[in-house]
């Protein structure tokens, strides 16, 4: 006989009901069915018998509603003609728990004996109902009390089963020729056949007692989920069904928090070697999950995923511990004593702490036990503390898998570990079946993601990608570059890059689903909110995703007091923005020292040379123990532009001009033509290469006049130029005299750093320039006589975006 049970919210409406009996009808052999009460019916039984024992008359309302919901559904489910009958087996049910409470109202006392009778009426009346129902359509079904067949010891709210009377019972109680038998879940009775409860969730329980009891085949656990699944589907979208699950796994899963089967459930099907089935009920076709001794080889190292939201640690240590015996025998003990359940437990090797877990109700209460029970060791100073950590949670990776796969749990503390989350405690078992962390609640959501996504790899490595700057050249084409190669990415390097939030100067939104990369604009037009850039930063930091980056397109000054806290909430930076790299020589240490004791990347190659890599090649010499001797550079693509185009016949005002219509400018070229951005430029190369560094110790040789750079207007400094052409032709006749050309320098030797303009020779590698291209030429001791340069385009959106776009794809290696 095979053994079905629903629960709550299979029987919780009229349509889930016919839906139930859809499936039971479909079974043409004889079956035994077990029900819950209908979903929320049990929470509801508490809170009236709560309410009564206060004296408060509102549990009347909330009765009434528990008996308008069962004949809401008698009268939707059953024939006007036949209603009769049920509703007054009905009535009778809701008429003795009427009674029941008036009595509760009077002692004013609710007892854990009395709210077993009065949780009992949950499943008694879904049963009930349903076994008329499926009589009236033809299915020959029999109800069964299982107060009847379950028999149990007297330890109300959780009793313990008496499976040798009750193995007998349920055997000789469906025996007869019946199609289905309609069996009441969660309860059972004592010797004196007072009624007992099996614990919350035994419904399960149940099923697990009567398939083991008769033999049965299966034994199938009908829910509202497609089996048990890798990991919480509320919390991992990726997650998805365990088609196969050893028992021993099953129990891991359940004990950490997996709600889709009670635990104790396992155990009777475990001893007789039955098979459970996990089925949807409102999918009825989905294989589910199957859970047996013998399970198919796995493609991965973890069979799954499981959480305890909510848990408080109670740390006991001291001294005094370290070699005494009997320490963890006492604790313990005291704690069984007062039927405290703890969830972990994790000792140091040197005795001198032991912590464990438990239910954060029961905190302090296990204080005040074992201050009271070690209070002798306490005053001698054996023990020196008993500390309680609350607002925790425990993450379970579960699989057999583990004991052959090397490097799980490597691969595990190094996810959580690049995501910036601390592990508090950790314990795992010599079986190798379960490594269990214990981690701040408010990660819980992005541990369990990371670890889903790192050991998983369903749908490919997430990027969660935040961008300021948008509606800019760099940002506008880096989300161009993305959206043309995210289809590469994902089937090459099964990587995604989930745009997750956007900010301009005008709007801003986020968005964990994603932003589609094609109508970004529209989006946060029409969805995004005004602008509030401190807003925007802490929403980043609450929203806590796996495997955030922020991208500062901008070139806004101000945004860099956000780099800190984005740095030290685990966040990593990608920048082309350069004045977090420029200001203070301490700031510019601040942002390395937090992002290295958060162990995220703060990475902005196209600081000095936008695509050009000149930032990892100077790291890398470095890094490889070179010494640099000396760095020159063309380090402005316009500068570039405007002075290998400046020739014999030209006017200096006219190629600047012509640099401003080409868009090598910006709206003021004085703002390029001052020199300030190439300061800023060999500043960083400096600081890069180790040398403490202000800006105001760079030292600028003025390309411009004073009088060019205090003109009132960009059309004044023209005129300023136009005056001066003289100065520029003249410098330009004496490069050519000496077969030479001009160029704007930067250099960097003995720890100095200056910039100007000068001329250099054939043999120099800066003299054959063309265009805008920037030029880096690194002096080092490898590389002495002839030195390492790197040359190309310097400016412009496209290449920039691209190293920007580089550096987060970087990333990607890093995090994953």
């Amino acid at each position: 006989m095979k053994v079905l049970k629903f629960g709550g919210t299979s029987v919780g409406t009229v349509d889930s009901i016919n839906q139930v009996i859809r499936i039971i009808s479909e079974n043409k052999q004889p079956v035994a069915v077990v029900y819950s009460a209908m979903g929320g019916v049990t929470n509801k039984l508490i809170e009236i018998g709560t309410l009564a024992s206060k004296g408060d008359t509102k549990y009347l309302e909330v009765l009434q509603s528990i008996e308008e919901r069962h004949f809401a559904a008698i009268r939707a489910l059953v024939d006007v003609k036949s209603q009769s009958s049920i509703i007054a087996k009905i009535k009778g049910n809701f008429n003795e728990i009427e009674d029941l409470l008036k009595g509760i109202t009077y002692i004013k006392e609710l007892s854990v004996r009395t709210m077993d009778l009065l949780l009992s009426f949950g499943e008694r009346l879904s049963s009930q109902i349903i076994t008329f129902i499926l009589n009236e359509q033809g299915i020959k079904a029999k109800y069964i009390d299982a107060r009847d067949i379950i028999k149990t010891n007297s330890n109300y709210g959780f009793a313990e089963v008496d499976f040798e009377e009750t193995n007998a019972l349920i055997n000789a109680a469906l025996a007869e020729n019946n199609q289905v038998y309609c069996i009441t879940g969660f309860i059972g009775s004592n010797k004196d056949n007072i009624t007992t409860t099996l614990g919350r969730g035994g419904s399960d329980y149940t099923a697990s007692i009567i398939g083991a009891a008769l033999g049965s085949e299966v034994i199938e656990i009908w829910t509202d989920v497609n089996g048990m699944m890798t990991a919480d589907p509320r919390k991992v979208k990726n997650a998805f069904t365990i088609p196969d699950i050893s028992y021993s796994e099953a129990m891991e899963l359940s004990h950490f928090g997996a709600k889709v089967i009670y635990p104790p459930s396992l155990v009777p099907a475990f001893l007789k070697n039955i098979p459970i089935k996990v089925l949807n009920t409102f999918e009825s076709t989905h294989a589910g999950t199957t859970i047996s001794k013998e399970i198919n080889q796995k493609g991965y190292s973890i069979t799954g995923i499981s959480s305890i939201d909510e848990i408080s640690l109670v740390n006991l240590q001291g001294n005094g511990m370290i070699g005494v015996a009997g320490v963890s025998a006492k604790l313990f003990g005291l704690l069984a004593d007062h039927k405290i359940s703890v969830i972990l437990i994790s000792q140091a090797s040197s005795e001198h702490s032991i912590c464990f877990a438990v239910d954060p109700k029961s905190a302090e209460n296990v204080r005040e036990i074992l201050e009271t029970g070690f209070k002798t060791e306490i005053l001698n100073g054996d023990i020196e503390n008993i500390s309680i950590q609350n607002n925790l949670s425990i993450i379970a990776v579960v699989g057999e898998g583990m004991k052959s796969s090397s490097g799980t749990s490597g691969k595990l503390f190094s996810v959580l570990g690049k995501n910036g989350i601390n592990v508090i405690a950790t314990a795992q078992g010599s079986s190798e079946l379960n490594i269990s962390v214990v981690i701040k609640k408010k990660d819980i959501s992005k541990a369990l993601n990371a670890i889903h996504e790192t050991f998983f790899e369903i749908d490919g490595f997430t990027l969660n990608l935040y961008l300021v700057g948008p509606s800019g050249q760099i940002g506008k084409t880096l989300l161009k570059q993305i959206a043309q190669q995210s289809g590469y990415l994902k089937k090459e390097k099964n990587l995604n890059i989930k745009l997750t939030g956007l900010a301009n100067t005008k709007k801003m939104l986020l968005d964990s689903n994603g932003i589609a990369l094609e109508n970004w604009k529209e989006n946060l037009e029409t969805a995004g909110e005004k602008i509030n850039l401190s807003e925007f930063i802490t929403d980043i930091q609450t929203l806590n995703l796996a495997n955030s980056i922020f991208v500062d397109c901008s070139a806004d000054k101000d945004i860099v007091q956000y780099y800190y806290p984005l740095l030290d909430s685990n966040i990593s930076i990608v920048t082309p923005n350069k004045v977090a790299n420029s200001g203070t020589y301490e700031e510019y240490i601040a942002l390395r020292n937090i992002a290295k004791k958060r162990n995220v990347k703060f990475l902005y190659e196209t600081n000095v040379g936008a695509g050009l890599p000149l930032i990892n090649t100077l790291q890398g010499l470095i890094n490889s123990g070179d010494r640099i001797h000396k760095i020159e550079a063309v380090l402005s693509g316009t500068l570039s532009f405007i002075f290998n185009t400046f020739a014999a016949g030209l006017k200096f005002v006219d190629v600047v001009k012509e640099a401003k219509e080409k868009g090598f400018t910006e709206p003021d070229p004085r703002d390029d033509l001052s020199g300030t951005d190439v300061a800023r430029k060999i500043l960083i190369l400096a600081r890069e290469s180790g040398i403490k560094l202000e800006f105001n110790e760079v030292e600028n040789i003025p390309l411009l006049s004073q009088d060019a750079m205090s003109a009132n207007s960009v059309d004044d400094f023209y005129a300023v130029l136009e005056k001066e052409n003289s100065k520029y032709e003249s410098l330009l006749s004496e490069a050519l005299a000496k077969g030479e050309v001009l160029r704007f320098i930067a250099s960097l030797e003995n720890g100095k750093a200056k910039l100007g303009l000068t001329s250099v020779g054939r043999s120099h590698p800066f003299y054959n320039l063309a265009g805008s291209e920037n030029i880096v030429s690194f002096t080092t001791e490898r590389y002495f006589n002839n030195p390492l340069v790197v040359k190309g385009p310097g400016a412009g959106a496209e290449v920039t975006a691209m190293g920007v776009f580089a550096d987060i794809i970087s990333l990607s290696s890093f995090l994953a």
